[in-house]
């Protein structure tokens, strides 16, 4: 016990020595000062402007064409008897879309209009090839 008091005596002396500490800081996590009035600013009406779509997504349908027609072609090259013999040139003429027609006729594809390519014979299609 006599430590105790010894430890005790030592610490309230070197308090003694030295000047008071300054008041204690706040909390971590609080401001040292109150927040502002004013509210943060909010975002304008406007929507935020739409992203390019990617190559090979959306509705394809004749008159299209790019990259997403070209891989269409691709893929429809690949299911027998659908596209045989047809261009790889990325325009979805007559030729793609009476292959897009009948690969949705053959495996029952259905929620898309005929001979447009819609997430429904994509996803098919999808499955069915690489």
């Amino acid at each position: 016990m006599s430590g105790l008091i010894l430890a005790y005596s030592l610490l309230v002396n070197d308090n003694n020595d030295n000047p008071a500490p300054a008041a204690p800081s706040p909390p971590s996590g609080q401001p040292d000062q109150p927040l502002p009035d004013n509210p943060a600013p909010t975002l304008p009406d406007n929507p935020a402007p739409t992203l390019p779509e990617i190559p090979g997504t959306g509705v394809l349908r004749q008159g299209d064409s790019g990259h997403g027609v070209y891989e269409l072609q691709v893929r429809l090259l690949q299911v027998p008897n659908i596209y045989d013999g047809g261009a790889i040139d990325g325009r979805y003429g007559m030729e793609v879309g009476a292959a897009v027609a009948r690969f949705q006729k053959w495996y029952g594809i259905q929620g898309d209009e005929t001979g447009v390519y819609g997430d429904h014979t994509r996803l098919a299609l999808m499955l069915r090839t690489k």
